[in-house]
């Protein structure tokens, strides 16, 4: 059983693992892998889902974490950290509504929304990493 304490460093490696399968189902895309770009993707909304159970799980017990760098870094954190809360909230309606004109085989609207979500989805993933490493790390 994992304890509280070691929810960031799972969340953080669940992020890690979502960006690499959402590269994974790009590339696979690219060169016209149908059945891998779907294996990549459904795998990384799997992902994202565990890691937003744990995300949520973490903060009911912990409430919210402070950052306690100053000065230059302070700014930086709170940029990303900005950017990332707003797109992580947008990112699962984006994602849902994307994995489901695909499931639907509505390809063309498929197509079209998710060349918004896919580098929004990756940029959560990736920041959410990054905003781990700052908090915790750091």
């Amino acid at each position: 059983m994992i304890s509280i304490t070691e929810l960031p460093a799972l969340n953080a490696t669940l992020n890690g693992v979502s960006a690499a399968l959402l590269a994974g189902g790009f590339l696979s895309i690219l060169n016209r892998k149908i059945l891998l770009h779907k294996i990549f993707m459904l795998s990384a909304f799997f992902t994202s889902t565990v890691f937003l159970v744990s995300y949520l799980t973490y903060h009911a017990h912990v409430g919210s974490v402070r950052f306690n760098h100053f000065g230059w870094i302070r700014p930086v954190y709170f940029s990303i950290l900005l950017t990332h809360t707003i797109l992580a909230a947008l990112i699962v309606p984006l994602v849902l509504v994307t994995l489901s004109r695909a499931l639907k085989g509505k390809f063309e609207k498929h197509k079209k929304i998710a060349r918004w979500t896919l580098p929004l989805w990756f940029y959560v993933s990736v920041t959410g990493v990054v905003i781990y490493w700052m908090l915790y790390r750091m």
